[in-house]
């Protein structure tokens, strides 16, 4: 196993959790939730908080919720787990509370009580707070929401705090870090359970900033409810997770949600509609809010931007009280430019200082955004984890900016996700690519080839205004053989979809697969 694909273990079966919360009484969660107790023990004592049974702990209050998907289990089918591994109580729904298996589980239980509310993700965040004891209010935790660049700014963002003289923690969709130790991350913002242990572990353990990814679902779903943001960030909007929302007003709307009031403070980018919307019609009118824009006039500005044919670029900040210094940024493309812009006003409006910041930001590593790999080639090699149509295109614009030569492309789409999506991620690699190597992302639960036809769709939608030679291989290690064979000097290798991810997901079977070290391993015996 390689050091990459050794990551691609879930977080640990003990949760993360801070060595020690205040017991409360279930009649007190009861009241805070709104929530009737049946059974008895009104007053037994909760000491932690799980929605998962696997992963229940002596003193739990275990969350038995319905499911999201028709068809699937409800978690009072699995009451039993939690209970048997010391879960004091149970909080569910009538539906749950009716259900057979958690009936028997308690009548093999003496003593447990049960909390019925009528709608209980809806009130897991505020119990999951109260729980672990409210640690949002004793550490800033800094929220990015959008579409793309959520990761990297979060990273950049990190960096800079720390140059600064914070001590960091980070959630999102590659990693959870405290301090200096890393764990490979399941969701882009935890539940609610998970979300507030974490956020008290870093307490306990002297974090003093937190950047958080906050995902649409995050918010539709509520799992930053009961939390605390000294700071909400807004990135862009694209289409993405059509499959959960219902359009992209949708989307938007569950976006917008961080922007509520739940921050002390906001900042957003208004170089798309989407932004100049949130500022115009969602924030309230006596808040002032902290602009960014690479584009036109904002509360920060990104003017004179300079490329390097190494990937890495300058540009001039103009901000607030006369700031006006130039700025490193360690990746390629524009848009990483107006990251690196968002990290640095997010992370002044927490207080930061902004010299110190952009010292941070300019030494940077973000795994699977722009990541290069570099075993002594003579063309360029990337791996990114573009998988929006906007995202696609952002990239390969970038790539192409910055290569004398031409751009091989190898492209997936995942499975048992927006459909809609594939044949416009095609296209937009097809007006941009000399070699287009449409290949297998994650396809799940879906045919392959199904998914790879679809995207071959929308290539040949553009056939008309695109030169470009299109190849399909549904292996994806052969397929990314297939453009490093053909690399000349000069010519740049992009690996888009998967980014930082260390599995390829095929039947519902997880199978260790990492871009990078496919691509490394090729790399090994390249020319130089």
């Amino acid at each position: 196993m390689t050091a990459s694909s050794a990551k691609t273990s879930s977080l640990a079966k003990t949760p993360l959790r801070p060595s020690h919360t205040a017991p409360i009484p279930v009649s007190a969660l009861a009241a805070l939730a709104g929530a009737t107790v049946s059974g008895p023990s009104p007053q037994t004592l909760i000491t932690g908080l799980t929605l998962h049974a696997h992963q229940a702990l002596p003193g739990d209050l275990f969350a038995a919720l319905p499911s999201l998907l028709p068809g699937r289990p409800h978690g009072a089918d699995f009451a039993d787990i939690a209970l048997r591994a010391g879960a004091v109580a149970v909080f569910t729904d009538p539906v749950g509370a009716r259900r057979p298996a958690l009936v028997g589980a308690l009548g093999c239980c003496s003593g447990i009580p049960v909390l019925v509310h009528p709608d209980p993700r809806a009130a897991l965040g505020i119990l999951a707070a109260r729980i672990f004891d409210n640690p949002s209010t004793r550490l800033a935790v800094l929220g990015i929401t959008g579409t793309a660049g959520k990761t990297t700014t979060a990273y950049f963002l990190e960096a800079g705090l720390r140059a600064a003289g914070a001590r960091t923690g980070l959630l999102g969709t590659v990693q959870v870090r405290i301090g200096e130790a890393a764990l490979p991350s399941t969701l882009t913002t935890p539940e609610a359970p998970d979300l507030q242990a974490l956020l008290a572990l870093m307490v306990e353990r002297g974090v003093t900033h937190v950047p958080v990814e906050v995902s649409s679902h995050a918010l539709a779903l509520g799992r930053v409810t009961g939390t605390t943001f000294a700071v909400g960030a807004f990135t862009n909007l694209s289409q993405d997770h059509l499959d959960f929302h219902a359009d992209l007003e949708d989307y938007f709307a569950a976006k917008a949600k961080l922007f509520d009031g739940r921050a002390s403070a906001e900042v957003v980018c208004i170089d798309d509609v989407w932004g100049q919307r949130l500022v115009r019609d969602r924030l309230a009118p006596d808040r002032k809010t902290t602009t960014v824009s690479r584009n036109g006039e904002a509360t920060w500005r990104a003017m004179d931007i300079t490329a390097q044919r190494c990937g890495s670029q300058t540009f001039r900040v103009v901000g607030p009280s006369g700031f006006d210094q130039r700025l490193a940024v360690p990746l390629p493309g524009a848009f990483n430019v107006t990251n690196a812009l968002l990290a640095l006003a997010v992370g002044h409006a927490a207080g930061a200082d902004p010299v110190l910041l952009a010292r941070g930001i300019g030494t940077a590593e973000v795994p699977g955004r722009m990541q290069r790999v570099d075993r002594g080639q003579d063309f360029l090699a990337l791996v990114d984890y573009a998988h929006k149509p906007a995202a696609v295109a952002a990239l390969l614009d970038a790539v192409r900016a910055q290569v004398p030569g031409r751009l091989l492309v190898v492209l997936g789409c995942g499975g048992d996700r927006d459909a809609a999506k594939r044949p416009l991620m095609g296209a937009e690699a097809a007006r941009r690519a000399d070699l287009l190597v449409v290949t297998d992302d994650n396809p799940r639960t879906e045919d392959p080839a199904a998914i790879r036809a679809s995207i071959l769709a929308g290539v040949r939608a553009v056939a008309g205004a695109s030169a470009v030679e299109t190849v399909e291989i549904s292996d994806r290690a052969e397929a990314i053989a297939y453009a490093v064979t053909r690399a000349r000097p000069g010519d740049a290798v992009v690996v888009a979809g998967k980014g930082h991810e260390t599995t390829q997901e095929v039947c519902g079977i997880k199978h260790p697969f990492v871009d990078a070290d496919v691509l490394a391993g090729l790399l090994g015996g390249s020319r130089g």
